[in-house]
This record gives structure tokens, sequence and C-alpha cells, in this order.
């Protein structure tokens, strides 16, 4: 036996101060009778019960005195060392996406928790436990602990994960446990089947269940005819089934188009969806029939190019121009307003909302915070333009006007905005002249004044200037056009996401663009993350199953976009055999020692010590006197 807390003992000490105070404390009480015939009647009674007086007496000091005792062994807390009696437990738990699967009410991941609960509850005090968890990632849970209680709590806390992962690296720290102790006993938790399994034993908690699947989603948008056409393949695992599928555009409640497949057991079966659709950003294909698995029911398809797609206000007199160019080379929803138009639209103080502001040679009366601003022909000054002007009006006497000098002064930045553009043959009739007060990259000028320049404003969002109106220029006839419109909304709006569709446990590539301030990750359960912006690109591992949404502050600017992560193929037929598995080496059969530090039966006799204790003193007192 050894104590945890030793000093415990020192209350001891309190039982020769008890018995001091019982040797010194008065034995004698005064008490009042009727009178003293009645006390010489009761006389011989008393004598006759004196011995047992003082028995009482006695025996409550030798209560008191054991009281004493238990309490200090409850301080000092005994634990009584069992030789031989315990052992070291790996448990390795697979919580890869089959370990989802349902089975009578409870995942599979739930049973394979239940039964090493049941494990660790069985095993001999002093025993220690080491959880191996397979998510995503292979991590450790919680290492060589004595604590029952802890190890049960922190393997409560395990959540599911829905990634293919191979317990190969799990597999790894066991042997490392293995390799230092030969004697440990090793459990593999999985709900896969392997042809052998050596020095670990194998708790399989599967079972037969009906799974469906719809995976290999590919779609055609037809513009011009308003139709959109899925195909994708169904499948049946377990048995032979008949499954309808559904289709639904822009999360509606109802199906927009439905098959019904006749799906033989473990093959897939070709499933093709046709509907109406004039407009779509994504769709969502599923199986109608319930199984055990609903995590590979449906799948999700967001269109590229409508993740990426912008809103754009255009504020212009004349608008033919802009909005063919923009609409030509982006991927944009054009509003167009004349500027009594926007002005009537901000005197009602309506959220703004576009990500993209155009005004063409109309001054606002203030900068736009929520978006990127292109501004044409500015005349008059605006509070965080980043520019002064500085002549609202200088016309070119020459004939044809003057040519505008392609500026490349081998900057990044430059080199992306006038990438393809040949830059020969601009001519303009009259400009503003701007004085730049902030950093801006110059593209086009006329004798050193700049004409056309790209950068940030005072708000953090990205600003795009052409110091002419493009009628009195001939660059809307020119090929440059096109191509200068392309560079420029590219700046404006980088793609952000380029792959929409991932499986789980994959890494998702976020494009960091120029500004920005922030990139927040919301998982399908809710979970935020945020991402490092220092870099051009971000990664982050999709290791749930569901729609992503991202989040990039630019500036003032927020722009979101969706992602989709599916179940992996590889978990959705969890049942089939496996390859062997083993621990390389001989297993020992050394056990590590026991022990009992349960106090409970301490408290119980304490509990009768206290109860004897005041039997006696009622008996004592109420009674003998």
């Amino acid at each position: 036996m050894r104590f945890l807390y030793p000093l415990g003992l020192l209350g001891l000490i309190g039982i020769p101060v008890l018995i001091i105070i019982y040797i010194i404390k008065s034995k004698y009480t005064e008490q009042t009778v009727p009178s003293t015939y009645l006390w010489n009647l009761s006389e011989r009674f008393l004598k006759r019960k004196r011995p047992i007086s003082k028995l009482a007496g006695i025996l409550g000091l030798v209560l008191q005195l054991l009281a004493v005792a238990a309490i200090s062994l409850a301080i000092a807390h005994p634990v009584i060392i069992l030789p031989g009696a315990a052992h070291d437990y790996c448990f390795v738990l697979d919580g890869s996406g089959s370990m989802n699967i349902d089975q009578s009410g409870k995942t599979r991941l739930e049973l394979g928790k239940e039964e090493i609960s049941s494990v660790i509850k069985k095993a001999a005090d002093g025993s220690s436990y080491t959880l191996v968890y397979v998510g995503c990632n292979t991590s450790v849970v919680y290492e060589q602990t004595e604590d029952k209680e802890q190890a049960l709590l922190q393997l409560s806390q395990v959540s599911p994960e829905y990634a293919a992962n191979e317990v190969t690296d799990a597999i790894g720290v066991a042997q490392e446990y293995f390799d230092e102790n030969p004697s440990v006993v090793i459990y593999l938790v999985t709900d896969k089947a392997y042809d052998t399994v050596e020095n670990m034993t194998l708790i399989n908690v599967s079972d037969r269940r009906e799974n469906y699947a719809i995976s290999n989603i590919e779609h055609v948008w037809e513009e011009d005819a308003a139709t959109v056409t899925v195909t994708a393949e169904a499948i049946s695992y377990e048995s032979d089934a008949t499954l309808t599928v559904e289709l639904y555009l822009n999360g509606e409640t109802t199906p927009s188009a439905t098959q019904t497949v006749q799906a033989s057991k473990m093959q897939f079966v070709p499933v093709e969806l046709s509907c109406t659709a004039v407009n779509f950003d994504h769709m969502s294909v599923r199986i109608k029939e319930t199984d055990s698995l609903a995590l590979d029911n449906e799948a999700i398809v967001f269109d590229v190019e409508k993740e990426n797609e912008y809103d754009a206000l255009l504020v212009s007199d004349r608008p033919l121009f802009i909005k063919s160019a923009i609409q030509s080379t982006g991927n944009a929803a054009v509003t167009v307003k004349t500027p009594a138009e926007y002005e009537e639209y901000k005197a009602a103080e309506k959220k703004e909302g576009f990500d993209l502001y155009v005004f063409d040679s109309y001054n606002p009366a203030q900068m736009p915070t929520d978006g990127a601003v292109w501004l044409f022909n500015l005349t008059s000054n605006l509070t965080g333009a980043g520019f002064s002007v500085q002549d609202d009006r200088v016309d070119i006497e020459r004939d044809g006007g003057g040519e505008l000098t392609l500026v490349a002064d081998g900057s990044a930045a430059s080199t992306a905005l006038t990438k393809d553009v040949f830059g020969q043959g601009i001519s303009i009739v009259r400009y503003v002249k701007y004085g730049l007060y902030r950093n801006f990259t110059t593209l086009f000028e006329y004798e050193n004044n700049p004409i056309v320049f790209a950068g940030t404003n005072e708000y953090g969002n990205r600003e795009v200037v052409f110091a002419f109106d493009l009628h009195d220029s001939n660059l809307p006839l020119l090929f440059d056009n096109l191509v200068l419109f392309g560079n420029l909304l590219e700046y404006s709006f980088p793609t952000i996401v380029e792959e929409v569709f991932y499986y789980s446990g994959d890494d998702a590539e976020i494009n960091v663009i120029s500004g920005c301030k922030s990139i927040r990750i919301d998982s399908p359960t809710g979970k935020i993350s945020y991402l490092d912006t220092s870099s051009a690109t971000s990664t982050f591992t999709l290791e749930e199953v569901g729609v992503y949404t991202v989040t990039l502050m630019v500036g003032e600017m927020q722009m979101q976009r969706r992602i989709y992560a599916a179940l992996p193929q590889a978990e959705r037929a969890p049942t089939q055999t496996a390859e062997s598995i083993s621990l390389q080496g001989e297993a020992g059969t050394d056990k590590r020692d026991g022990k009992y530090d349960d106090l409970i039966a301490l408290f119980i006799g304490l509990a009768v010590l206290f109860l004897a204790d005041w039997v006696v003193y009622c008996y004592d007192r109420y009674q003998l006197r």
C-alpha cells in the first residue's frame, strides 16, 4: 500500500489529543430530581446499569478515535497495489466517412466508441489507455492516461469525420507503442474487413445495410434553348433496387426533373435529367429513397461562372460602349441607370450592394464604399478617389487628336493590366488633367499626364480611372478595347475559386486577391476558420460533407463564394475485404501493476462510525441519567 497524499496522516495527531481531552474532561453532571426518596429508591437500578454506562463512555471514545483515523486515511488517499493485474491499452478508432452509416439508430462510430468504453470500464484500475483517431488526419487523442473517467470523457467528445483515410498511419503509431512495450493490448475498431490481423484485436462494427449513392455528375446548359441537361450515375451497394433520382435547381423545394432507374447490386446505372432553365447558379441531384447513409444520396454542383459572377451598376446617359465591353469580356449582370435615376435611387436611401460601380461622365456626390469603382471623365473632385482634378477640359488641337502612350514599367500590376494589349493607335481629342496623390499604376499617358490608371481608393477598394469620355476616343473601335476591359475586369474581380466541387479530405485552393484583409470559411456545420492572406493562394482542408461558404473582405467590400464537398466514393462501400494488417514483432505477456484506490468503502465506514457514536451519545445522555 502507498499513499497519494502522505501528509494527510498528520491527522492521526488528533488521536492522542482526543484521549487527553477524554481524560481531563468532567464526568459528572448536575441534575435536578423530585426528591431524595426517589433517588434512593432508584439507586439499586442505577447500580445495575453503571457498568453499561462506563462501557458506553469508552465505546464513544473508541468510535471517535476510529473516525479520526478514518478521516486521516481518506485525506492521505491509500492506494493498494495489485501486482500484475493491469494492462496497457491502445485503441485505434476508425473515423472515416463510412463510420457515419446508421445501424439501428446509432452510427458505426458511436458503436465503436461503445466498444472501447466497454473495454475501459472492465479494465483493472491502474491500466493505461491510449486512443489513436483516424479522421482526415491521424491524431493521438490521449496517451497512456490512467484516469478512466478522463479517458471516457475524451472518447465521448470524439466527433465524426468524413474523409477517406487509410489506417496505415495509425498502425504506424501503434507499431511504435508495440515496439516500446510488446505487451500492450491493441484494438483496431473499424467497419473494414481484413484477411488477417496480427498482434492486435479487430473489432468490426459493420453489418449489411442498404446504401444508395449518386456520383459522376456533369451538366450542360444551353443558354439559347434555356435548357439544362444533367448526367449522373446511381448505384445500390447491397441489393437490386428501384431508385428515383430528382433534379433541383437553385434550392427549389420541388424537383425540376425526375427519373426512375433499376439499379443492380454494385452496378452503376446512367441517369439523364433535363429541364427548362432560363438561369441557375447551382443544382442538386438526389436519390429520393432513404438508406443507412444519407451523405452520398445527394450531390450539389455550383456553376463556376455563376459563383464568380458580379453585379455591376452603370450610371451613364450613353451606356452602349461600356455596357457592351463589360458584358462581352466579364461575367457580370449589368444594371443601367441614368444620372437622374441614380440620384433618385440614392435619395431613397436604398442599400447599394453592387460589386462594381461605373460612373460615366457623371460626378457622384460620394464614393461608394462597398464595391470596386470605375470612373470615366470625372470632372470634379471626389472624396476618397485618391486623385484631384487639375483641369476639367484639355482639348487636343491637332487633327485626329493625340495618341496615347502605353506605359509598361515592368511591375506585376502593370504586366497583368496590359497583358496582350497592343497599345498603339489609341487616340483621344480631349481629356481631364488629374494629379495623383495615391500609388496608382498608370497604363496610358499623354504628354506625361496619366490618362488610364488603376489602384485602390482610400476605402481599400479597387479603382480604375479613364481621364476621357469613350466617345472622344477611337478606343471602342479597336481590338485593344475588349482586351483592356477584360484585363481591368480581371483586376477588379480576380477568380477566387477555380474549383467548386471537391471530396471531403481534399484541400480547396482559394486565390488571395490584392487588398484582401481576411478570408473566412464557414463549414456545413457552422465551424468558422480564417485563412492566411499573406501569400498568393491559401488552402483549406475540407473535413465535412456539404456546402462551404468562403467570405473575403477586400477593402470595405465583402465577396462570397460557395464550394461543395462530397463523401469520397471509397467510403460508400466499406464492407469489402482489405489486405492483411499486422504489427511486426512478438507479443509479450507482461502486465503492469494494478491498484485499488476507491475510497467509497472508507467513507461508508466513516459514516457508520459517526452514526454509532451518535447513538451511543444519545443512549448515554438521555437514558442513563
